[in-house]
């Protein structure tokens, strides 16, 4: 298990951000699938790549997905192990709910 203590506090930051956007969301989402080139994601979106290369580049430098070209095409798929970094830091608070009383509010 990693421990997230020791990754950058940014990375974490950035991964919760990429995925706050519903848009950004439905990309991952279609790239569960497979791997899609930005003119299938636009279809399958109905946006435009101006407004498509802004998403992806958020969850770019999320580290969310990764990119590679091939001829005039990017093509797009999900970097697992990102996901993994968010999943093990989530996690360590769900180790917390055993540890902590329960908390309700007393006036």
């Amino acid at each position: 298990m990693v421990n997230t203590s020791a990754i950058a506090p940014a990375s974490i930051v950035s991964g919760f951000h990429a995925l706050s956007d519903p848009l950004r969301l439905q990309v991952l989402d279609l790239l569960r699938e497979q791997e899609l080139c930005v003119c299938d994601l636009c279809e399958k979106l109905g946006v435009t790549q101006s407004k498509l290369s802004f998403h992806l580049k958020t969850l770019k430098e999320a580290g969310l997905v990764s990119a590679r070209q091939q001829g005039r095409w990017i093509y797009y798929s999900l970097n697992l192990s990102q996901f993994v970094v968010l999943e093990q830091y989530l996690a360590e608070y769900r180790s917390i709910g055993a540890i902590l009383p329960s908390r309700c509010c007393q006036e």
